[in-house]
């Protein structure tokens, strides 16, 4: 069964098409944040996933728009992808080293939606991104998904590490939790 989604979504603020495999493809995409776009990539690859996704937000006022909207469609194709959550293994971790920084992911495909993120960023700029809107992508992305995601950087200097080792502890994270391992919902409720 094709572990798929295509989602197309416009706004005042954003116009937003993409389309995701879980199992893997080609990932290109352009938001048109350049380190947003990095950041993406590397999450992606490290999730193993197939990504085509394009997006013109109002840059000209700022990228919160362009980075939230993402996250609020990439969360939607994945809810949309994992269907009704049958044989995966459901919960995962990942500790991701990104030189003086040491990033944490665990995640729980829960239909729970639920976020802690614990990270400070000291540069307030990475390039043209905003590094307070990593925290803003995330909440979009696990209240789209239905994901209870606990992020922390337990140490680090520099916002671009502590940004990239959260996005690549997230893609090991999904990548282990959405593995299919049998037929039957990982829950003592049956359905999750």
């Amino acid at each position: 069964m094709a572990r798929t989604a295509a989602i197309e979504r416009n706004t005042k603020e954003t116009k937003i098409s993409l389309s995701l495999n879980l199992d893997g493809g080609p990932v290109e995409l352009q938001t048109g944040i350049g380190f947003f776009d990095h950041m993406l990539t590397a999450w992606a690859f490290y999730a193993g996933f197939g990504l085509t996704l394009r997006v013109e937000g109002d840059l000209y006022v700022d990228g919160h728009h362009t980075v939230e909207d993402t996250g609020i469609c990439l969360g939607m194709a994945i809810k949309e992808a994992v269907g009704d959550r049958k044989g995966i293994r459901r919960f995962a971790s990942s500790y991701v080293p990104m030189d003086e920084a040491l990033c944490f992911t665990a995640l729980d495909f829960s239909n729970r939606p639920y976020l802690v993120f614990d990270a400070e960023m000291p540069q307030e700029r990475i390039g043209a991104y905003d590094s307070c809107l990593t925290v803003e992508f995330m909440r979009a992305l696990a209240d789209n998904a239905g994901i209870t995601l606990h992020q922390k950087c337990l140490y680090g200097a520099n916002a671009h590490h502590i940004t990239e080792g959260l996005f690549k502890s997230l893609g090991l994270a999904m990548k282990e939790a959405l593995t299919v391992e049998g037929n039957r919902v990982v829950s003592t409720k049956g359905v999750l």
